[in-house]
């Protein structure tokens, strides 16, 4: 006799508020010079926390294109702020995801004109811009420039 196990579909709901609220430390570095493997290590910390919360919050049918945001903006920050002191914060709010990274460091945050196809970089704001698109949100900076952000539309409740 043979016993299967069967898991009970459920509804998991999104909870308004804060998903994460994180910050990393990165060493001083001159400038031009790039980040020690360390501080771009924190990249992949911060994805697989802000994965694990979207779990938590039943918001996994985004998570590949949150990924993605998220990598993009941190890594910006990283390369092209100079800033030692890094924060990622998610929020779901009136049935938006908005995802936001401060650097502190004022600067413009602008898409870059897209590279030939074999470019190493380039792409990150013009990947940020499309997912957002994709999804009925959009980005932009705040702060003057000191934070990157993108708003991306959820979708109804998942069943688990």
């Amino acid at each position: 006799m043979t016993t299967t196990a069967v898991k009970t579909p459920r509804t998991v709901r999104h909870r308004e508020g804060d998903v994460m609220n994180e910050r990393f430390q990165a060493a001083p570095r001159r400038e031009g010079a790039p980040p020690r493997a360390e501080d771009a290590c924190q990249v992949g910390v911060m994805r697989r926390i802000a994965a694990a919360r979207l779990r938590y919050c039943g918001l996994t049918a985004m998570m590949d294109d949150v990924m993605v945001v998220v990598s993009e903006l941190l890594t910006n920050a990283l390369l092209h702020s100079g800033s030692q002191d890094i924060g990622l914060s998610i929020t779901l709010r009136d049935r938006f995801l908005r995802i936001a990274v401060t650097d502190g460091q004022p600067g413009a945050a602008a898409t870059r004109r897209r590279g030939s196809n074999y470019s190493e970089s380039g792409r990150g704001l013009h990947l940020v811009q499309a997912i957002a698109a994709m999804h009925g949100g959009r980005w932009g900076t705040e702060g003057a420039g000191a934070t990157t952000w993108c708003t991306l539309a959820i979708s109804a409740p998942e069943r688990l």
